[in-house]
Order: structure tokens, then sequence, then C-alpha cells
């Protein structure tokens, strides 16, 4: 239901709040830009520092912003299973297309609690659910075996596989592939997992290069392999001087260097290094991203 390339939206803030005006702007440029879906309040729109009044505006601007033109696929992941099925309720009025279910986080649940916690999400909204597995950020995993199970439920349609691991992504598109959408979501194995046979990113360098990463996923999807590779390599640079400090701290900057947005990020995150800076604005220079 949801393949292409789908981009993990930063939130632009002005003064302390969400900059409504600049959020949706930046949405209808991503979709002019040839970004195939909409992802909002995942860990990239910073939604931990989001309260829940905020974290339901951004989706509502969102999909209004989309206005049909393509999917938004709400962020609504918690490590509450109550708090989860809040947001996910709220997506569901609020218009969303579908749910994009992180595993929990800090509390380090087993497999059968994680498929139990997905499962009352799924039932509670029933909307079309991608789960999101990135055991670095999380400290846990959902195995190949409990998204199988899972993928019985007729409202999973996808994985967010961001292990990074080429074997994991295989085992999972063995035994759900032919079921469900598998897709990356670790920038630098982009590519890799279209060739096992994934059917998209959602991506953090499609904020700063969306056209770029849209052309990656048409070549791959076309059996275009040479220019999807070479597409990738070109991106190489940027997707590794994104991740220098972390998400999304290098790719507000970048953004701002391109005059999309402030820099403004909440705390505990903070302002770009100094460090960086240059060679983060050479590499948007060489894509041709920099307007100045």
């Amino acid at each position: 239901m949801f393949k292409g390339s789908m981009t993990a939206l930063i939130t632009p803030f002005k003064n302390g709040a969400v900059d409504e005006k600049g959020f949706q702007d930046f949405c209808r440029w991503q979709i002019d830009e040839g970004t195939d879906a909409l992802v909002p309040v995942g860990t990239t729109g910073e939604s931990p520092t989001l309260d829940f009044a905020e974290h339901k505006r951004v989706i509502d601007l969102c999909v209004e912003a989309a206005a049909g033109r393509v999917p938004v696929i709400a962020g609504t992941g918690s490590n509450s299973t109550h708090e989860a099925i809040e947001l996910s309720v709220a997506a569901k009025r609020a218009g969303a297309d579908g749910l994009l279910l992180v595993t929990p986080y800090y509390n380090r649940p087993g497999q059968e609690h994680m498929y139990r916690h997905f499962r009352a999400i799924m039932q509670a909204a029933s909307l079309p659910t991608i789960v999101y597995n990135v055991p670095a950020r999380t400290a846990s995993d959902l195995l190949p075996e409990t998204i199988a199970r899972l993928a019985e439920m007729p409202e999973l349609v996808g994985v967010k596989e961001a292990t990074g691991s080429a074997l994991r992504a295989s085992q999972v598109i063995a035994r759900v592939g032919h079921k469900i959408a598998v897709l990356s979501g670790d920038d630098a194995t982009a590519f890799p997992l279209f060739a096992l046979g994934g059917r998209g990113v959602i991506s953090v360098v499609s904020n700063v290069a969306p056209a770029l990463m849209s052309a990656m996923w048409d070549a791959a999807a076309a059996g275009d392999w040479n220019k999807a590779r070479q597409i990738h390599y070109r991106l190489l640079p940027l997707g590794e001087g994104l991740f220098v400090e972390a998400n999304p701290i290098p790719v507000k900057a970048a953004l701002a260097m391109m005059g999309r947005m402030t820099e403004e990020i909440r705390p505990p995150l903070y302002p770009l290094a100094e460090t960086h800076r240059a060679k983060l604005r050479a590499q948007l220079d060489e894509l041709g991203l920099l307007t100045e």
C-alpha cells in the first residue's frame, strides 16, 4: 500500500513554537520534489520533545498540506500502549492514511509483549500500519518471527527496517515480503535493500535531497540499477554528513543553509557544532542544493 521515497519529516520551530506555515510549506515542497509519502512526528520530527497537543497539531497540519496528493503516515508510537492508542486514534480522526509505530523504547518488552502492544494499537485505530524496528535507538529488537505473526493482522502493511543489516533485511523479506512492504529505515543501506526486494525507504536524507532520493527509488523500481547505484553513491557523502551528530541536528543545519527554515531545535539537542559546518555546506554545494 505504501511504497517509494517517503520522508521522515523534520518539525520546524520558530521562537520556541512549531512553525506551522514553515512546516506546511516544507510539506508541499517535498511533494513537488517527488516524495511519495509524508511521515510526520517520528524521531526526525522531534516527537520526544513535542507535547501531546503539538504532536496532534503537526499531524493535522501535514494532512492539510498534503491535501490528498500523497499519503500521510503519522508517527504515533510510544513506549506506553495507552499513549500510542490515544495518538493513533487522533491521527485517524485527523485524516492520516496510516501509522508508523516504533518498538517500545527503554522499558524493553519481550517479543510476546511487543506483539500484544502492536496488536492492541492496530485493533484500536484500525488504520494501515507500519511497524518500525530500530534497536540502536530503542534497545528492543522486533524479530522476524514476531513481524510474521503481526503480518497475519490485516492492518499491518509494512515494516520500517532500520537495523542496517542486509542479513536481517533478507530474513524479514523472506518471511513477509510477499505480504507486506519491507521499507528501509537506514539511508546508507536503502539502495541495497531495494536490490533485496524492499519496496521503498522512509528517509532522513530526503528532507534535504528529496528529488535525488525519489529518483534513486524510481530508477530501482524501473529496473535501472546502474542509474540507481550512481545516485546512491552521489548521495552517500551527504548521508554521512547528516549523521555526524544526533538526528535531526545536521538535517536542520542543512535546511537552514538551504534557506528552507530556521535551525531552531529543542533541548536536549542543540545546533550543529561549528567543526562540522564547512564540510556539510560543501556536501550540499556538490549536489547543487544551495541557492546562494
